[in-house]
């Protein structure tokens, strides 16, 4: 099928947010990481205390992260770490794709000199 408007649409599809990508609205996307947090806490076998206080957050913040998905992004990334998920916050914003190739080199020259940077520090 061959639709007119699909060659604008695809060339200018990285210039917006697409609308029907927004499957859940923020108020159910914090329910849902709740109950994520939850299941992944009872699959290691913790309790809500003993999860706080590895995370070391009052057992109260613990309890709302669960049951409302409401906390800091201190409190979230506490909570990763308590339940071992902290390399999964990595991919949680990636870089957007480069626009262009010198965009590309760029980014992989600033890549090369921070890792450079870091092998070097003691």
């Amino acid at each position: 099928m061959n639709c007119p408007y699909m060659d604008i649409f695809l060339e200018k599809q990285t210039d917006f947010v697409h609308i029907w990508t927004m499957i859940f609205s923020p108020t159910e996307l914090t329910a849902r990481l709740g109950d994520r947090i939850r299941a992944r806490r009872r699959g290691l076998g913790l309790t809500q205390q003993e999860s706080a206080e590895r995370a070391g957050v009052a057992y109260r913040t613990w309890r709302r992260l669960e049951d409302e998905g409401k906390a800091s992004i201190e409190d979230l990334v506490r909570a990763a770490l308590a339940l071992r998920c902290e390399h999964e916050l990595e991919a949680l914003f990636p870089e957007p794709p480069a626009r262009t190739m010198d965009e590309l080199l760029e980014r992989q020259r600033r890549q090369s000199r921070s890792k450079a940077r870091s092998t070097t520090r003691p």
